[in-house]
């Protein structure tokens, strides 16, 4: 299974990547080999320059468990990594192409993306790059290609949290006198350059619903894999850039109880052989594929849930300000639906707005992507679209808390087949876990109701 690793990559005059690298960047000391866990969150081990050719040549011992750390980096005890000959650790490579220097720490370093194998040298299948390659490779049994961009929403905050531990805006901060929309544009300014210098396809930004809320947005890509490593990255900028200029940048789904929550939106088409749109046949309502992608999407999404919205705090996007459709209803260009198709001729793709910013992306585009496939195989028939406004009916079919939606990702099929079932069990006992850990705490004002 080709999961860009490559670790010696070579330009075309055969000159080892991280040789070039080296070259370019005399003052880069240390290099962050980077691994992303089951939360999306990134991890892992810095390195002198020096040891930058032995990490390309031989790669790096690193546990399998790195893969399922929780959202406080703790893991479940005596957890079974689903590898047959017991052992604890693999060997990780370099992805080939990622290695690059970072202008948002004090100190310039450089950054390369880390793939775990396991004993046999096969891709580990237990990390969710990993995952999203093995939906994205059967697409080329319908010569079809995924082609899918990123919007992430996220909120600038003060560094600083009121007594009762509440975020607060930037201006609520003592001291917070400067022009915050001044600071926002210096900071998404910084998030584009950021960007660009670590090889990431055009950033637009556009403030997003609610007050400090901004919306960062990758080009269209026809590389899932890819477009996943993308919107990692651009969350670690963003939140990187935000600290250089005194703030906060959260992609928590619902800091604010009074506003818009903060979501993932993935804009998915998929290209025939010869690159051309499959979703368009040059009909005002698209090629039949499209409304099969969709229909496939509405068939895995209750057991999709989990990975969209993977947190207790996740859920509190489906009410209140801003709240997400609790349905399967889609539509055309109607924003109200968790579902829709949108763009015209060659720019027609589906927009998928149910994850929140805060998901593992690789996971939010596996399990969408499983979505279309399914469709598209199995001719799976949508419905007719809907124009109202869909937050006005909530299917109860559908699961709307971390422990049911653990229970249908973990009972379903389809997405079990695709993502495979060793990988379910283990995000499923991740987050049971992590889930068991949250609860197990007394708020403040449970004291205040019942003491």
């Amino acid at each position: 299974m080709n999961v860009h690793t490559g670790g010696q990559s070579r330009d075309p005059s055969g000159v080892p990547a991280f040789e070039i690298f080296l070259q370019e960047n005399p003052q880069v000391q240390y290099v962050d080999c980077v691994f992303v866990d089951l939360c999306g969150i990134v991890r892992g081990k810095r390195i002198e320059r020096t040891e930058l050719e032995r990490i390309f040549e031989s790669g790096m011992q690193i546990p399998y468990t790195i893969y399922f750390l929780d959202a406080r980096g703790d893991m479940i005890d005596g957890i079974d990594c689903g590898t047959s000959d017991g052992a604890r650790e693999g060997t990780a490579h370099p992805v080939s192409r990622t290695l690059t220097r970072v202008n948002w720490s004090q100190r310039p370093h450089g950054q390369v993306l880390m793939t775990l194998c396991n004993g046999k040298g096969e891709p580990y299948f237990g990390e969710p790059r990993n995952v999203l390659a093995r939906v994205v490779e059967r697409f080329a049994d319908l010569d079809l290609t995924p082609s899918v961009g990123c919007t992430l929403e996220f909120q600038l905050i003060g560094r600083e949290r009121a007594k009762d531990g509440i975020p607060q805006m930037p201006k609520d901060v003592e001291g917070g006198d400067r022009n915050e929309d001044a600071v926002a544009k210096e900071i998404l300014d910084a998030v584009v350059a950021a960007a660009e210098t670590q090889g990431l396809p055009p950033v637009a930004t556009t403030p997003g619903a609610a007050t400090g809320q901004y919306r960062v947005s990758l080009a269209t890509a026809p590389d899932a894999v890819r477009a996943g490593d993308h919107a990692v990255f651009l969350r670690q900028i963003a939140r990187a850039v935000a600290r250089q200029h005194g703030r906060d940048a959260t992609f928590m789904a619902k800091p604010f109880l009074g506003a818009a929550g903060s979501a993932m939106h993935i804009q998915a088409a998929v290209l025939k052989g010869g690159g051309e749109n499959a979703f368009d046949d040059g009909r005002i309502d698209g090629d039949a594929i499209l409304r099969f992608g969709i229909g496939g999407l509405q068939a895995v999404m209750a057991d999709s849930i989990a990975l969209f919205a993977p947190n207790a705090n996740a859920f509190r996007r489906f009410v209140g300000p801003g709240a997400v459709a609790r349905n399967k209803r889609w539509g055309y260009k109607n924003r109200t639906t968790v579902v829709g198709a949108t763009g015209e001729g060659d720019a027609r793709c589906i927009d998928h707005r149910l994850a929140g910013a805060d998901a593992n992306p690789y996971l939010v585009l596996a399990a969408m992507l499983t979505g279309i496939h399914h469709g598209i195989v199995e001719h799976l028939d949508p419905g007719t679209p809907f124009e109202d406004d869909a937050t006005a009916f909530v299917d109860q079919t559908m699961p709307f808390s971390i422990d049911a939606a653990l229970l249908a990702l973990e009972n379903g099929s389809i997405l079990r087949e695709y993502l495979g079932p060793a990988y379910i069990d283990l995000f499923c006992a991740t987050k049971r876990a992590e889930s068991d850990r949250f609860r197990n705490h007394i708020p403040a004002h449970e004291y205040d109701w019942y003491l």
